[in-house]
């Protein structure tokens, strides 16, 4: 609208547009074509429409337009004859009036549609306050309707809507497991950005389908109508379809569960935070900790089954391992039977016999030079005429004679000194002495003989065993030889057998490593029933944020409609 503070020639100027082609469709065409049909409005509706104040200015213009037109016009044709061009103002005037085309001679404009339908789209810039205001008061109806609607079904949308109830539990999921074995099938990662990366994979396991098919089999989810929603039509579904009715509720009950559960975790830790929801308190803290229960059990199983394939693997490999081990051992026994190696204690029977050989000879050459010498002692004994004295000569006989022979020595010497040499009983005494020395000396050469015969026998002794020595040292070289052979065979046997204990053992170590637990996921803040519902918000909330919208689409509305009735020209704009 025309304000008056504002300076002549800038309010409401005329002002005429370089013409667009009308075949783009450019919204500039319309209003450059509305300002053209404005100028063809008759004067006697401008004169309703308009002050006396915007009239006059617009006459104003008018009268400069066509006096810009007259100059123009006279200087583009020549002087008539015989003018001194000097006019009078009235001559200017009429002449002004001749060069003025008629309206009727210009080109006729074909009415456009968007200005027929609002003719006063161009005045939009003249709206005003109270314009507003004029609207808004006319459109209070609309406002206090659209104001109770909307309270009404923020009310009844806080008395229907399904209440969400969430709860939410704290996990600290540690990225190393417990270190129950020295050598476990997982490491651990001492970097960082691993670590976290672990913690994020276990934080997918959290929500994986596993894990919650598994709360859904604890809970029977299936039967529960809060999870799959009971339809009106299911009886028909159920016999027009041929697939698995338990199937597709396991199906809609992962679904529901799975918008339901929401985990995540604390920036700089290792704090995952699980959030749940459910239609009533206790429930949301039964499925909080059902679902805890899965995730560990996820773990576990998850390690177990890794677990479970890398001594499948072993085992798979021992067979193999073990028959190789047999066949090496095999080998060992079939050389070993070959070639005559026995052993015992870990040594070869020929070296033990050669060995026990050597000391027999060792023996024998002992007992010989001990036979030998008391031989050759008797022998001297008996040509040097000493049996009777001689101690080499030892025996129950020889004591007994040489007893015997002492005791009548004495006497002799006795009676010669009573008797005299020549007395009957001295000489019978003699011939007693002769006779037992006569008795010793055949006793001596009995015992000599006898010890002759021990030399022969341990001679002949110490000559064999010299020969068995002899001919085990040879089979002694002859076993050293193929124990070269042999000791390579056992090595080999015994690497494939230490290969093969190392499997076996770490396959049993691996088998015993299933039963054990070592995921290391603690609950440091378990799941409590809320005090309220997180979802709808309060009743007074709902009420006052649809009185809110109510409110603005109200007003709108009405601002809507009053724009509407201007632009068709169904109310002036205030002056």
């Amino acid at each position: 609208m025309y304000r008056r503070s504002e300076p002549e020639e800038q309010g409401l100027r005329l002002e005429r547009r370089f013409e667009r082609l009308r075949s783009a469709g450019s919204l500039l065409d319309l209003v450059s074509i509305v300002e053209e049909e404005a100028e063809t409005v008759p004067r006697a509706f401008r004169s309703q429409v308009e002050s006396p104040d915007v009239a006059q200015m617009r006459q104003q213009q008018t009268d400069r337009e066509v006096a810009r037109t007259h100059v123009s016009a006279s200087r583009s044709r020549p002087a008539p004859a015989g003018g001194d061009g000097n006019t009078t103002p009235g001559e200017n005037t009429v002449g002004r009036e001749a060069l003025v085309p008629p309206i009727a001679e210009a080109p006729e404009r074909k009415p456009f549609a968007v200005g027929e339908f609002f003719p006063r789209l161009h005045l939009i810039g003249r709206i005003g306050l109270d314009d507003i205001i004029g609207w808004l008061h006319d459109g209070i109806r609309t406002i206090v309707l659209a104001l109770v609607l909307c309270v009404a079904a923020a009310f009844a949308y806080a008395v229907t809507a399904t209440p969400r109830y969430t709860v939410h539990t704290d996990l600290v999921v540690d990225p190393s497991n417990l270190n129950v074995v020295s050598d476990d099938v997982f490491t651990t990662n001492p970097q960082r950005d691993a670590q976290l990366l672990e913690v994020e994979s276990k934080l997918r396991i959290l929500t994986s389908r596993n894990v919650l098919k598994r709360v859904i089999d604890k809970l029977r989810l299936t039967e529960d109508p809060e999870f799959v929603k009971p339809s009106p039509l299911a009886s028909l579904m159920a016999l027009l379809s041929s697939g698995d009715g338990k199937a597709d509720k396991e199906l809609a009950a992962l679904r529901a569960l799975s918008e339901r559960v929401e985990a995540r975790r604390e920036e700089r830790s290792f704090v995952v935070v699980l959030q749940i929801w459910s239609e009533t308190p206790e429930k949301a803290v039964t499925l909080s900790d059902a679902l805890v229960e899965a995730f560990e059990a996820e773990l576990f199983q998850s390690a177990a089954e890794s677990a479970g394939r890398v001594a499948q693997n072993l085992n798979a490999g021992l067979d193999a391992l073990r028959l190789s081990v047999t066949e090496a051992e095999q080998k060992v026994e079939e050389f070993r039977r070959a070639n005559g190696l026995q052993s015992a204690n870990g040594e070869l029977v020929s070296n033990q016999l050669s060995s026990e050989l050597n000391t027999q000879v060792l023996d024998a050459q002992q007992r010989f030079i001990q036979a030998q010498t008391r031989y050759r002692q008797m022998s001297a004994a008996i040509q040097q005429g000493q049996t009777t004295s001689a101690s080499v000569f030892e025996s129950a006989n020889m004591t007994n004679l040489r007893q015997q022979y002492n005791a009548l020595q004495q006497q002799i010497g006795s009676m010669q000194r009573i008797y005299g040499e020549r007395h009957p009983r001295l000489a019978s005494a003699r011939s007693e002495r002769a006779t037992l020395e006569a008795a010793i000396k055949d006793e001596a050469r009995r015992i000599a003989d006898r010890a002759k015969a021990d030399f022969d026998r341990e001679r002949a002794a110490l000559d064999t065993l010299r020969a068995k020595a002899d001919a085990e040292k040879s089979n002694v070289f002859t076993d050293n030889e193929a124990l070269v052979h042999l000791r390579d065979l056992e090595r080999d046997a015994r690497t494939k057998a230490t290969i093969y204990e190392t499997h076996l053992a770490r396959a049993r170590q691996i088998t015993e490593r299933q039963q054990i637990d070592t995921t290391n996921v603690r609950v440091i803040s378990r799941a409590v029933p809320p005090n309220s519902r997180s979802w709808p918000p309060r009743t007074v909330v709902l009420l006052i944020g649809g009185a809110v919208l109510g409110l603005m689409t109200g007003i709108a509305v009405a601002l809507a409609l009053g724009l509407w009735r201007f632009v068709r020209g169904n109310r002036p704009v205030a002056a």
